[in-house]
């Protein structure tokens, strides 16, 4: 893949050139290679025997409530960590979110799965999926995941507990949220329009209904009358009729049945299971800079996808908390509106898109791409404590001539900001200042050892470490399973 014509959008400011060579003169025409995967040599062999055996131990020692955090604006591949760090836990939780998180995983044969609801645990027998409290939960979405995953030989029953204080998202939450969207018109969100920030609002406003609400279905259909009288009168042009709430009745009262095996107190689940020594990992949906208290507000989601949303959307205390891995791409996307200081306008940004099939796995958006926001990610690590990181997608960056790092930002006047700013004006006015590294000329996809990769390729991760004072432990060279590095 050349990424020749990559250019920086264009309130940005470049540093001077760190370690950067004279690179050759390449052709500005777009020119993608699929490069081929080499069988591995007998040395290559050994290298992946203790690679094996140094993950193993890396994996063993984290701390019995672990949790994988996204450290951008979502979609960074947390999903496969996630599902390999599974064969070592009991339970693997979804704490915050809903169906607006899109998880891809792929199971030994190769086979995907994108996943939305049921936590990427699944693919893993033996391991129990916790949907906790503070997930919202769209039923018929949920019941087509599981049937999805059914089909397709992987087993669901007795393996996924829905909190019975969860609150439910229905169909006309997903119609209120195009409503609203359409209501800002230029200023839109850009949310995935499933209903999410409608279905939160009915929680914090205390009129949502609760998974528990379907075991007194007496009382149910007054309480959807009054969320669907609500929307009526919010919104002029949703029609609101009394088939709609007596269709939406009997619906409800199949899901009911057939969720019932599925419901249960997960506070209780998760505070026995630590109790009992049980190993538990924490899978979080979005990511920090979409955080409702810490991203850029108001182009963020509606719950807490940092740290402190496992405790709120589990029901487990902070002391039990301990190993938190952070998940960042190679580089920097985000899906929607809002401002992205080091974004990439114009064909570079299309270059790195469809290098990295940068597309939604919720809505096939495609993604804004752009450098590595240190700043971002520094600030990020900050707010969660993470123990170490996982940089993913590092093999979308090969054959860049070099690749840039968004190290600080600076005023118009030049004036050092000293972390990231909540002034959504000072975000889309600052200057970003680089550092720029060298890139390598060859396919990292294949590598499973640290220590074969490219001078290039370390130098590109040992400076990231450097910057945000966190260690990396995992890198992500591809989208397979075993396309893992341990450092």
């Amino acid at each position: 893949m050349n990424f020749s014509s990559l250019q920086l959008r264009s309130n940005a400011v470049a540093s001077p050139t760190l370690c950067s060579p004279r690179w050759q003169q390449r052709s500005s025409t777009p020119n993608f290679v699929v490069c081929s995967v080499k069988s591995p040599s007998s040395e290559s062999l050994r290298f992946a025997e203790s690679a094996a055996k140094d993950s193993l131990s890396r994996i063993n020692s984290l701390s019995h409530v672990s949790g994988v955090l996204g450290c951008q604006w979502g979609d960074e591949g947390k999903g496969k960590l996630v599902d390999i760090l599974a064969h070592h836990f009991d339970i693997v939780a979804r704490c915050q979110g809903g169906a607006n998180a899109g998880h891809t995983i792929y199971n030994s044969e190769g086979k995907k799965f994108a996943l939305h609801l049921v936590p990427s645990g699944i693919l893993n027998e033996g391991t129990l999926c916790v949907i906790g409290n503070g997930v919202v939960v769209h039923l018929p979405g949920l019941f087509e995941e599981i049937d999805g995953l059914e089909s397709n030989g992987v087993s669901c029953k007795g393996r996924i507990s829905v909190s019975d204080r969860a609150h439910l998202l229905f169909d006309f939450h997903q119609e209120v949220d195009g409503l609203r969207e359409a209501e800002l018109a230029k200023s839109f969100i850009g949310t995935t329009k499933r209903g999410i920030g409608p279905a939160y609002s009915s929680k914090v406003i205390r009129n949502g209904i609760r998974v528990c609400d379907l075991r007194h279905m007496d009382t149910f259909r007054q309480k959807l009358d009054h969320l669907f009288s609500d929307a009526a009168s919010r919104f002029p042009s949703f029609n609101y009729e009394p088939q709609m709430l007596k269709n939406e009745v009997e619906k409800y009262k199949r899901f009911a049945e057939r969720l019932e095996p599925f419901i249960a107190d997960t506070v209780h689940i998760m505070n026995e299971s630590i109790a009992n020594n049980k190993k538990i990992l924490v899978e979080g949906g979005q990511a920090t800079m979409l955080d409702i208290d810490f991203g850029t507000y108001p182009f963020v989601t509606s719950s807490s996808p940092s740290a402190g949303g496992i405790c709120t959307g589990l029901g487990i205390a902070p002391r039990v908390v301990g190993d938190l891995i952070g998940v960042v791409k190679a580089y920097t996307t985000r899906v929607g509106s809002g401002p992205f200081p080091t974004e990439i306008l114009g064909q570079g940004g299309d270059l790195l898109r469809f290098a990295g099939q940068e597309f939604g796995t919720t809505t096939g958006r495609p993604r804004r791409c752009g450098w590595l926001d240190i700043v971002a990610l520094k600030y990020c690590c900050q707010i969660n404590g993470f123990s170490s990181l996982n940089l993913t997608k590092l093999d979308v960056l090969s054959d860049l001539p070099e690749i840039q790092l968004g190290v600080s930002y600076k005023h118009a006047d030049g004036t050092p900001i000293k972390s990231f700013p909540a002034d959504l004006r000072l975000l889309e006015q600052l200057k970003v200042e680089y550092e720029v590294l060298p890139g390598w000329k060859s396919d990292i996809s294949s590598i499973r050892s640290y220590s074969d990769l490219p001078k290039a390729a370390q130098l590109y991760v040992e400076r990231i470490e450097e910057l945000v004072e966190v260690p990396i432990h995992y890198i992500g060279v591809g989208p397979g399973r075993d396309a893992l590095i341990f450092k």
